[in-house]
């Protein structure tokens, strides 16, 4: 669901004909017709830089036009709990549509660009675009899924196989969008994917480290390649 974009790009080879936006049940949103119904706001990000903050009154939702984002929210015991991870033609705020604020912050990861879209406007957007309001609805369809899954991965998973479930999906994000699900980058730190997994900074390292051991995948820092997919898939179990 999250294209692979800027210097990292030479580890995705784009297919012909890859869409800009993720391909998800309804379709794809067309960016121009998107732009003739909304009024844009263009957000410039830089990596660590919040594109909305937890508690924030909500009165828009976000489009990632370019980079990537992380989801945080802050835990019982005061720390930022990664909760999600959102790249190219991504909705952002979704969760928080029905609420007073947003319900979790989100934060670039590197540089790149939000489009910010009051939400009245998307309302009125989605009553002149069918195609819109499907989207959005299958957007936060596909929310209600991960959030399931993820629970499960985390909740019924060693730190194996959640490790290797991250990546089978990180490898379908590309895929989705017409890049190689077999050599990708690593958006996030291993800091991120360690608290989305619930998992520590030292068991994340120490489990790649093992997959690169034992040839699943090749990792260097943040460039990962899928060598074996099928025994990939295996650890990762049916949740991938």
């Amino acid at each position: 669901m999250n294209m692979r974009l800027g210097s990292h790009d030479s580890f995705s080879v784009p297919a012909r004909g890859a869409p800009r936006f993720a391909q998800d049940g309804a379709g794809v949103i067309d960016v121009d017709e998107l732009r003739r119904h909304v009024p844009v706001l263009r957000h410039k990000l830089a990596a660590g830089q919040p594109v909305y903050h937890a508690g924030q009154p909500f009165k828009s939702l976000f489009l990632v036009h370019a980079g990537f984002v992380k989801l945080v929210e802050l835990s019982d015991d005061g720390r930022d709990q990664v909760t999600g991870f959102r790249g190219k033609g991504d909705f952002l705020g979704t969760d928080s549509i029905g609420l007073p604020a947003y319900a979790c912050g989100a934060v670039s990861l590197e540089s790149g660009e939000a489009w910010e879209l009051p939400y009245p406007a998307m309302l009125q957007a989605c009553r002149d675009m069918p195609e819109l309001n499907a989207r959005l609805a299958a957007a936060l369809a596909r929310e209600i899924r991960a959030d399931h899954a993820w629970m499960l991965t985390i909740g019924t998973l060693n730190a194996e196989q959640r490790v290797a479930a991250f990546l089978v999906a990180e490898g379908r994000r590309c895929a989705t969008l017409g890049f190689s699900a077999r050599h990708f980058m690593l958006r996030m730190r291993r800091a991120d994917m360690a608290s989305f997994l619930a998992l520590t900074n030292e068991t994340v390292c120490r489990v790649l480290a093992k997959l690169h051991d034992m040839r699943l995948i090749a990792v260097a820092r943040r460039e990962v390649e899928v060598l074996d997919e099928g025994a990939l898939r295996s650890m990762a179990g049916q949740l991938a």
